[in-house]
């Protein structure tokens, strides 16, 4: 059974990758430091598979960790790592935490690969390395742009370091670069979903847990810009749909189908929706009504993007198969579930967060 280490593995991408690893028969290592999950994601998933899989409690930036877990797991066939820090709002104040996080953890993966044989990575990317592209949909040919916030950034640092690498021949080591788009939603098990810690950084759990109570009102971050209805635009895309993705590209390389040594992938619908354009959808589908309040712009965020997987579709024989009305009573599903099952306890310390905001 071939090993595939998942860094970020008990985090919202992260977890639902490992379920379609396991269900597709690879043994999973999953490293995380628990920054922005809980360990809880482990049982979740074993009650998914049946299947529990390999956990360290490591952080990226410690390279003697890293180095022993390595050792002392051996073979392992290939990475995907998920592991850095995300939020665009929050890298803008934060920006050397960001730098900190997101590129010298993936320099320390780097660094260890070849020192213990391991040839394959898959890179969580993202469209901001795209910044507000020239033409929409965006494809992989686009040029990448000065990105709009330090986690924008982070993304293009990545990937310029491991292309750098790539093509040093200083290793045997390939690559397949996943640049998605927004993903959203939850298992259709309401076992594992987006949980984050603290108030929200993404829209959906920020709609879900208004729906549910925890907030008095969604703040919709600006209604002014060059869009249909002033709202920014961007391309969902279901969480589940997402993780099948990387499960793709992990057979791929190990089965030495790459054209080129690294490459990449749009991961999207190939449709954009706005922010406004989802809390209607998610009122739809759920029957709940959602009290929101529209606020000034927020640093850092693009206007519109959206994928063109023409790519992803035809190379990878991959495509979103989800609908964003599904999508949306997913993470309703999940958020309800969340809500019935935490102690009274558990309730107060999120609503003391939700009341930060």
């Amino acid at each position: 059974m071939e090993k595939v280490l998942v860094t970020g593995g008990t985090g919202y991408i992260g977890s639902h990758t490992v379920v379609e690893l396991q269900n597709a028969g690879y043994e999973v290592i999953i490293l995380d430091n628990l920054s922005n999950s809980t360990i809880e994601s482990v049982t979740r998933i074993e009650r998914i598979t049946g299947v529990k899989p390999h956990f360290e409690n490591i952080d990226c930036l410690d390279y003697v960790s890293m180095d022993r877990m390595f050792a002392s797991y051996g073979n392992i066939s290939a990475i995907i790592h998920f592991a850095a820090s995300k939020a665009v709002g929050e890298s803008v104040k934060k920006p050397i935490h960001y730098y900190r996080n997101n590129v010298n953890g993936l320099m320390n993966i780097l660094e260890l690969m070849p020192l213990h044989g391991v040839e394959n990575i898959v890179f969580s990317s993202s469209c901001t390395v795209y910044g507000q592209p020239d033409v929409l949909p965006v494809n992989e040919n686009a040029p990448t742009k000065p990105a709009t916030s330090p986690y924008g950034n982070t993304k293009q640092i990545c990937e310029e370091i491991i292309r750098d690498l790539v093509h040093s021949g200083e290793s045997k080591i390939k690559s397949i670069v996943l640049r998605y788009f927004n993903p959203i939603g939850a298992h259709p098990s309401a076992e594992i979903g987006e949980l984050p810690i603290g108030v929200p950084n993404n829209l959906v759990p920020y709609i879900t847990q208004t729906a549910i109570g925890l907030r008095e009102k969604l703040m919709v971050y600006g209604d002014d810009y060059d869009t249909p209805d002033g709202s920014c635009i961007r391309d969902y895309i279901n969480v589940v749909d997402l993780a099948k993705a990387h499960v793709i590209a992990v057979n791929r390389m190990l089965n030495k189908k790459l054209d080129e040594d690294i490459e990449y992938f749009n991961i999207g619908t190939g449709k954009g929706m706005s922010v406004l354009e989802l809390v209607n959808l998610f009122q739809k589908a759920t029957g709940v009504e959602l009290p929101y309040e529209i606020v000034g712009r927020r640093d850092g965020d693009i206007v519109k993007v959206w994928a063109d997987p023409t790519k992803a579709n035809k190379v990878l024989g991959w495509k979103a198969e989800t609908s964003m009305e599904d999508t949306l009573k997913s993470a309703w599903e999940w958020e309800k579930k969340i809500h019935a099952k935490e102690g009274a306890a558990a309730k107060r310390a999120r609503a003391r967060e939700a009341s930060k905001q």
